[in-house]
C-alpha cells in the first residue's frame, strides 16, 4: 500500500464487522454496524506545532485501536477498506 498520511494523521485497516449478536442471531449486511476498531497500518510524521517542531505520534504501525464511530474518511484500496483519522480521534489502545 502506497498511502502516507499528513501531519497527525492515522491510517487504519478496518476491523471486520460482526456477522451475529452475542445471542447468535444472525445479521444482514444493513443492519451491522460499522467497526470502530481497527490495526494502524501507516502514522503521518506528528503535528505541526506553533514553534515549527513536530510532536512525537502516540501510536505506531501494528497498534490495535479504538476509534470514533464518525470519525475520519473512509477510503477503499483494491478489496481493503481503511480509515484515515486524526490522531485526537483515537480514542484507546488495545493491548
Amino acid at each position: 500500500m502506497n498511502l502516507k498520511p499528513l501531519d497527525d494523521r492515522v491510517v487504519i485497516a478496518q476491523g471486520k464487522a460482526e456477522n451475529k449478536t452475542d445471542g447468535g442471531i444472525l445479521l444482514p449486511d444493513t443492519a451491522k454496524e460499522k467497526p470502530q476498531r481497527g490495526k494502524v497500518v501507516s502514522v503521518g510524521p506528528g503535528k505541526l506545532l506553533d514553534d515549527g517542531t513536530r510532536s512525537k505520534p502516540a501510536v505506531k504501525k501494528g497498534d490495535e485501536v479504538y476509534y470514533g464511530k464518525y470519525a475520519g474518511t473512509e477510503v477503499e484500496i483494491g478489496t481493503k477498506k481503511y480509515v484515515i483519522v486524526r490522531e485526537s480521534d483515537i480514542l484507546a489502545l488495545v493491548e
